[in-house]
């Protein structure tokens, strides 16, 4: 598989490639020049299951920021750069523990050089990020469009020059809001490079559509073993980005840990609130940290059968509802009662 042969690169305290462990980003949308408001942020993305967060750095006083927002935080923590190289440089005094740049916007080879000389004097790796809406005018204009094999051209140009300058800590990231061009783009880099990709769909959008494209484009990318660290961007609340890539790497094989919700659609013979019985719990269980599927069923007639390979499920009836584990009741609950008896069950669960 290509992740298990990529180039192993630390990031903090943490490393990526070379078979590692697929990671979990996201990105603060706070201003980074607030360092409270920010640091809060990335606290509950922590506790969410974050693993890399990347914060702006547009200004001097945001580059300064890092330095107060990592004395507060416990994950690596990646600078975010467009066009200005002082700012890049400045993250990384202010501990910046590796910076996203795109050497073709960071002012010149000149400039590039003093980012990379930075970078190496420190041992920070840099990632190179290259998307379908920065490609060259000149490969636009001679492919006729934005496509794969020139968002592939572009990245590894930019990764040659950093190359150049004797330096390979480097990370990859091409990215596009095209679900298909993405996963082609993925495919075509991963077959020329050994450096670690970090991979994404971009602007993919609000909560429900992003969901579907990410899910989508990431799944048909990791499956293929192309994708070192991920971020499952969202226009909205980054908690959920935390909570979509879990389950995305979980539903692949590439993570366990953490309750699996199972719940069925619902149908005419459902005689319980099934739909806020299924979210109940699966907020319940989002912070509890067992590896077990947990199945919410509307119908006590087939629905310990349907589940039988959860390890406990509820199933609701007609003013009451069954308990059960690997499909076998374990005893009858009123309706009401459905959701308690499932929490009591959960926390004992090292004593079952």
């Amino acid at each position: 598989m290509y992740r298990d042969n990529t180039k192993v690169i630390k990031i903090g305290d943490r490393v990526i490639g070379g078979g590692n462990p697929v990671l979990i980003q996201s990105m603060t949308n706070t201003p980074t020049e607030n360092v409270d408001e920010t640091v809060r942020q990335i606290l509950g993305l922590e506790k969410a299951g974050c693993e890399i967060i990347r914060c702006t750095v547009p200004t001097a006083e945001a580059a300064r920021a890092l330095g107060e927002i990592k004395k507060q935080i416990h994950i690596p923590l990646v600078a975010d750069i467009h066009f200005d190289h002082r700012c890049a440089i400045a993250a990384m005094e202010n501990g910046a523990d590796k910076i996203r740049i795109n050497p073709g916007n960071i002012g010149g080879r000149d400039k590039l050089s003093e980012v990379v000389r930075c970078a190496k004097e420190r041992g920070i790796p840099i990632r190179v990020g290259v998307n379908s809406g920065s490609l060259e005018k000149h490969i636009v204009e001679r492919d006729g469009g934005v496509t794969a094999a020139g968002i592939v051209e572009s990245a590894l140009d930019k990764v040659h020059m950093i190359e150049d300058m004797d330096y390979d800590n480097i990370v990859i990231s091409v990215k596009s809001s095209d679900v298909l061009m993405s996963v082609e783009t993925h495919r075509l880099l991963a077959e020329k490079t050994d450096y670690p990709l970090h991979v994404g769909i971009t602007e993919a959008g609000t909560l429900w559509s992003g969901n579907i494209k990410s899910s989508l484009g990431l799944g048909m990318i990791l499956s293929q073993g192309i994708g070192d660290t991920v971020r499952v961007s969202l226009t909205g609340d980054p908690v959920e980005e935390i909570r979509s890539a879990k389950l995305i790497l979980r539903t692949l094989g590439l993570r366990g840990g953490g309750i699996e919700v199972v719940s069925c659609p619902t149908c005419g013979r459902t005689r319980i609130d099934l739909i806020g019985l299924a979210g109940q719990v699966e907020a319940f269980v989002s912070d509890i940290p067992l590896d077990i599927t947990v199945a919410v069923m509307g119908c006590a007639v087939n629905g310990p059968g349907e589940a039988r390979e959860a390890d406990i499920g509820i199933a609701g009836g007609d003013h009451e509802g069954l308990l059960f584990k690997h499909g076998e009741i374990v005893r009858k609950v009123p309706e009401e009662e459905l959701l308690d008896a499932l929490k009591e069950e959960l926390m004992n669960w090292d004593r079952n």
